[in-house]
């Protein structure tokens, strides 16, 4: 197994449901990636400033706008954005746009929590990685490890690089005693039911499973996209 395919599984106590994160690693993407799969969802929160004025600090700050994007089976759809500004700063790209419409089609999308980009002076950022095909994602990641400027240069249209100021989160859709809730992902079930006395987990239609309130392992059970968790 390459590096860009070392994963590390997180097992579900409750239900023997294995979870698919990337391992640390102490290279380009220094804080690990996690493959998107439908109905996760992308939160971008960029701030932005005027025109004329760096892009970082508290000088020229405006807002901070937010967009809100959901992964579908074959890409990326726009929900939902916030306090966007008019007119726009011409510096700066508004947060939906930080995703053009070019990149948005991909049938497999990769996050980097952060890449060190040598060539820009070891400017680090979060980046997006889409492609055709899951053996495309592990090429360029396998590339994006060693050489990070050739994959997300100027002109690669399968690279997003988000700017400093931009803070990007990965979302998942639950339901709690029946109601939608969006949590992070990595949330797990004692994030959701705190002080329960009874608790069950239903995954992707099958028969709810009770989970034991006192068993640690169980209750840290990583949230799945779709999760319908029952408590009191």
């Amino acid at each position: 197994m390459n590096r860009a395919a070392a994963v590390l599984f997180l097992f579900c106590a409750a239900c023997h449901h294995a979870v698919r994160i990337a391992s640390p690693r102490a290279s380009a993407a220094q804080s690990g990636w996690v493959d998107l799969e439908p109905a996760m969802q992308l939160r971008i929160q960029n701030a932005v400033y005027r025109d004329g004025f760096p892009k970082h600090g508290s000088d020229g700050y405006l807002a901070t706008e937010t967009a809100h994007f959901e992964v579908r089976a074959r890409g990326l759809r726009l929900l939902s954005t916030e306090d966007l500004l008019r007119p726009h700063p011409r510096e700066q790209a508004a947060a939906p746009d930080l995703i053009p419409a070019s990149r948005r089609g991909f049938a497999r999308y990769r996050f980097f929590y952060a890449v060190v980009f040598n060539h820009r002076g070891n400017v680090r950022g979060s980046v997006l990685l889409g492609a055709a095909s899951s053996e495309e994602i592990e090429r360029l990641s396998e590339k994006l490890l060693t050489d990070p400027d050739s994959v997300c240069g100027a002109d690669t249209p399968r690279c997003t690089v988000f700017p400093e100021m931009c803070t990007v989160s990965i979302e998942i859709q639950v339901f709690v005693n029946g109601a939608p809730r969006l949590v992070s992902w990595g949330s797990s079930i004692s994030n959701v039911v705190p002080g329960a006395h009874h608790v069950e987990l239903q995954r992707h239609g099958g028969a709810p499973l009770q989970i034991d309130p006192t068993d640690f392992r169980a209750m840290h059970t990583p949230l799945r996209a779709g999760d319908r968790v029952t408590w009191n």
